[in-house]
């Protein structure tokens, strides 16, 4: 390896306090951009949220790694990423009080089989992105959830809803008849064979 390029990958052209002090701050600006702007941009990329979440990590490089672009910078930037990420998780998880403060609460999406209209619309979620969500937990329809919630990470839970008794006593006393209906066929069947 030449002079030149052992300078490149480890001559950092910014001071090192500099170079970790860029990442924490514009993690910081992320995670509250991110709490501020809501929870949706955690639940679905649509292809519009995909664009931002690109473009935002594009658009904060620069700030990250200021004018140094040597490996070691690099390697400093991202290790003082993982850094701050692990202390900051480590410190919310033993300060719950604060954690579900800046996490924020659980939204209801669908409460008792009904949609709360405005909680999709303070999420800026569509009837078609819940039924995607919804089918991607085995629904074909918003009429089959019981209870939607879009937790503070994201993620979403929904309950099936379940068919009332007299319903499955009914599906269940059809398959008792269509049982019976086959062992019928199959004696009529046999009868004749056995001359009877």
């Amino acid at each position: 390896m030449s002079a030149t390029m052992m300078q490149d990958l480890f001559h950092i052209s910014i001071p090192i306090a500099e170079k970790i002090l860029r990442p924490v701050v514009v993690y910081a600006f992320l995670v509250v951009c991110l709490r501020v702007f809501g929870k949706r941009e955690m639940v679905q990329l649509n292809p519009f949220d995909f664009v931002v979440l690109l473009s935002l990590s594009n658009a904060v490089q620069n700030a990250i790694i200021g004018e140094d672009n040597s490996l070691l910078g690099g390697l400093i930037g991202a290790l003082s990423l993982l850094v701050v990420n692990w202390l900051v998780i480590r410190f919310l998880f033993r300060h719950r009080r604060l954690d579900q403060i800046l996490a924020g609460k659980p939204v209801v999406l669908v409460e008792k089989g009904h949609l709360k209209e405005r909680a999709l619309a303070k999420e800026f979620l569509t009837h078609s992105e819940l039924l995607t969500m919804a089918r991607r937990q085995g629904l074909e329809s918003l009429k089959e959830i019981q209870t939607c919630i879009l937790e503070p990470g994201g993620t979403i839970s929904i309950k099936r809803k379940e068919p009332p008794p007299e319903d499955v006593r009914q599906a269940e006393l059809l398959a008792r008849i269509d049982k019976l209906s086959v062992q019928i066929d199959d004696l009529q069947k046999r009868l004749p064979a056995q001359g009877v």
